[in-house]
């Protein structure tokens, strides 16, 4: 196949094989075009079109590799999962020159401000709302779910997460929650519905605001639960416990001593609250790829990063739970459902937008498989906090009478 190839060809692909090849991955490129791929190759391949994106794999691997398979000029042959796994054990403790400085940059222009968080926010999460419901559960769930066992449905695993959510806040009937980030509303109708709280929760994505006060109407909850379209900087009030899930990794670590005195103005001294979100072991930039072209200003900190936000309001952690296996589970649901509406993505939104999908859950997969990502549960009170279990026995209490709950509200949501 090479021996038509022209020399500059042949030494370009001889240089990208040197990356490739040490890590388990065959590289090659067609003569013409790129080949059906088989299902399952004795060794994971990535096919490669022509001259150009194989000199921008050898300039910037991460973004050329992510833009490549997006624009239909790699395929990759064979599961796509494990090989993206061996590319990131082998690339776990390297970033190039390149992807530094493109890093930098990116920081720069995707600063978390009140307008640049807006400006992040609108482009991954006000995607059409009918593009989530594809492959999410009936109550739009983003964020990972929790499987009590192994074969726990979705909509079983995320109802049993908002659960454990709500009683590692202990939550009682009459409290007030204040919720940041809160996606297409799902956490805050449960806590009202199944713990009788009030809720004020607070989203600056307008498609989500708009389904979630429309779910709320449905549901008869608007007089518990109100939807606000603003910034997590602006909530104002005392509440008796605060909860994020899958907000802190928008924030950006400049932001952090910020978040934390609005979650302190907010619980003071005597609440509590709980900390959901996508972290890591040590601090690293997150993938370039996905904040260009998927999450712009994304950050995943690592723990001792994330408890900057609590420290200087002298709150005390209580638990912490990590829930990586949880979340690389949730994203093969997802992907599952993902590739079952494939076609029907690639008709609406283009062929690039469906395969750069499908890469950035398969990628997310991959990630948390190899403990690149993990998923940290921080539960957390002020130091005049009163009525702190005195033991975890109280997760899981009545779990029996709470899944057969929770059916019923699965088939309301469906």
């Amino acid at each position: 196949m090479t021996s038509s190839m022209s020399w500059t060809d042949r030494y370009l692909l001889s240089a990208v094989r040197r990356i490739a090849n040490p890590v388990g991955v065959r590289l090659a490129v067609p003569c013409k075009s790129v080949p059906a791929p088989r299902q399952s190759p004795e060794v994971p391949t990535i096919w490669v079109d022509n001259r150009h994106t194989l000199a921008s794999l050898l300039l910037n691997p991460e973004v050329s590799f992510g833009d490549a398979y997006s624009e239909g000029r790699l395929e990759i042959e064979g599961d796509m999962v494990p090989l993206l796994e061996t590319l990131f054990e082998s690339t776990a403790q390297t970033l190039s020159w390149k992807s530094k400085l493109v890093s930098a940059w990116l920081w720069w222009i995707q600063l978390n401000s009140l307008k640049g968080s807006h400006k992040n926010i609108h482009h991954h999460y006000d995607l059409p709302t009918d593009f989530y419901k594809l492959w999410l559960d009936p109550q739009m769930l983003y964020t990972c779910a929790y499987f009590p066992d192994r074969t726990a449905t979705l909509e079983e695993a995320q109802c049993a997460k908002l659960d454990l959510v709500c009683q590692k806040l202990w939550l009682r009937p009459g409290e007030i929650v204040a919720e940041a980030g809160s996606g297409w509303g799902a956490m805050s109708l449960y806590m009202a519905k199944h713990y009788g709280v009030r809720v004020k929760a607070f989203n600056i994505s307008h498609e989500q605001i708009v389904f979630a006060r429309t779910r709320a109407k449905e549901q008869g909850l608007t007089a518990l639960v109100e939807f606000i379209e603003d910034d997590y900087r602006n909530i104002r009030g005392r509440f008796d416990a605060f909860v994020s899930l899958g907000m802190v990794e928008h924030v950006g670590a400049e932001h952090y001593g910020q978040l934390g005195r609005v979650i302190h103005r907010a619980i003071g001294d005597s609440g509590r609250g709980l900390l959901h979100f996508i972290g890591r072991n040590y601090p690293r930039p997150f993938s370039v790829w996905i904040r260009k072209r998927v999450f712009p200003g994304a950050y995943a900190p690592a723990l001792r990063e994330a408890l900057q936000i609590l420290e200087p309001s002298d709150f005390s952690v209580l638990d912490v739970e990590n829930l990586r296996s949880h979340y690389a589970r949730t994203l093969e649901c997802w992907l599952q459902r993902f590739e079952r509406s494939y076609e029907n993505v690639a008709r609406r939104f283009g062929s690039d937008f469906a395969r750069r999908w499908r890469l950035y859950l398969a990628g997310s997969i991959a990630a948390f498989n190899v403990g690149a990502l993990q998923l940290f549960q921080v539960v957390f009170a002020g130091r005049e906090c009163r009525g702190i279990p005195w033991t975890r026995t109280y997760l899981g209490n009545d779990t029996a009478a709470r899944r057969q709950q929770d059916q019923s509200w699965i088939r309301a949501m469906s």
